[in-house]
């Protein structure tokens, strides 16, 4: 086990790392353990009780977080000539096609998002290889397959994440900035909370939410009492 930072010593000691405390708690026991130089992120870890391995036990979904992430995405549009207007209105930073395939292929992936049509996806489908292990391929279920591209493009923009368990049944997900206020963090975390819960699969037995977990970048994680989160 690595030895632990002067910095990380003095963040454990201002909570109990074996306790459970409320939502607001643990909110601003983040915002005060955060010690990084840049605003960092505010991350939720929930673990479920699913078995990801079963497609009938498969949670993933989207979500429009009320405050947004707090953080600027870079959004690329495929798409063909005619919808080019319509994704530069909206506030997409690369839109166009050919071009900008044959520039993933050459290794390029400096964006947070792609969103492309219907059309495309036998081009953007070739690039799976690519785009898939970084997380990037476009996917109808999480809307960036569509085509009403520049709508797409809007809510990206406004702080829709798309979120999916891993194969140890948690789903982690950023959902602020430490420099936003707590009730913006806490307004985030129950949007995102809830809107796991709805999504509950059928087949999942027992209890569903088993822990949440909030902490900031290089930060410990704070445990969070499911009940101060869901509404």
């Amino acid at each position: 086990m690595g030895k632990l930072t002067k910095k990380r010593k003095e963040a454990l000691a201002k909570f109990d790392k074996d306790g459970i405390y409320t939502l607001d708690e643990a909110i601003k026991i983040v915002k005060e353990i955060s010690n990084t130089k840049f605003d960092s992120s505010v991350d939720i870890d929930v673990r479920l009780g699913v078995d990801p391995r079963k497609a009938n036990q498969m949670v993933r979904g989207i979500v429009t977080l009320p405050h947004g992430t707090g953080k600027t995405k870079k959004v690329l549009v495929l798409c063909t000539p005619d919808k080019e207007d319509e994704a530069k209105e909206a506030g997409a930073d690369y839109y166009g096609l050919d071009e900008y395939i044959d520039k993933i292929k050459g290794g390029w992936t400096d964006v947070d998002v792609i969103i492309t049509m219907p059309s495309v996806m036998p081009k953007v489908g070739a690039l799976g290889k690519i785009l898939g292990p970084r997380g990037l391929m476009p996917n109808p279920k999480t809307g960036t397959v569509t085509m009403e591209v520049g709508k797409a493009v809007t809510e990206v923009k406004a702080g829709k994440i798309d979120f999916k368990v891993d194969k140890f049944g948690i789903i982690h997900a950023a959902v602020a900035k430490v420099s936003f206020t707590g009730d913006k963090i806490a307004d985030n975390a129950r949007e995102l909370v809830n809107t796991i819960i709805k999504l509950k699969p059928t087949a999942a037995k027992g209890t569903y939410v088993k822990s949440i977990y909030l902490s900031s970048t290089m930060s410990p994680g704070i445990k969070v009492e499911p009940k101060s989160i869901t509404l």
